[in-house]
């Protein structure tokens, strides 16, 4: 009887990351944040390869992740990994923030004329010292 409460666990728990994910990718995709992102990079005519890119990416880092696979690509590999995933979650965040006018708001709300690129270089400085911060005195 222990097997069928396994299964049960793995089904509902598959169904909850199936649903997660989705919603996820429904928020994305509802949002156009992928084709701004595209489109700032210059890489409009690879928007759908670059879909397919980002569910292949997640799909690999699921399975990676639950089923703890060893991925011997050493330090150095760790760093550019996390090197470039930081800029894809920077780059996505920013075109949220885009998509989304949180930027202009806040200007027009602090009634910022000048110095935005100030603040958008303080945001991105903001979190590269905290992942730094994290990295090293977290472990994590």
């Amino acid at each position: 009887m222990e097997w069928f409460a396994n299964i049960c666990v793995a089904v509902v728990g598959f169904a909850g990351g199936v649903g997660v994910a989705g919603g996820v990718f429904a928020f994305i995709s509802i949002l156009g944040i992928l084709p701004r992102l595209a489109g700032r990079m210059g890489l409009a005519k690879y928007l759908y390869s670059l879909e397919n890119m980002i569910a292949y990416g997640g799909i690999a880092g699921t399975i990676v992740s639950v089923f703890q696979l060893p991925l011997p690509i050493g330090y150095i590999g760790g760093m550019v990994i996390g090197f470039f995933s930081g800029i894809f979650t920077g780059a996505l965040i920013m075109a949220l923030a885009e998509t989304l006018k949180v930027i202009p708001i806040l200007c027009h709300r602090l009634k910022l004329v000048h110095g935005l690129p100030i603040l958008i270089f303080s945001l991105a400085l903001g979190k590269a010292l905290g992942s730094f911060y994290q990295l090293i005195f977290t472990g994590k």
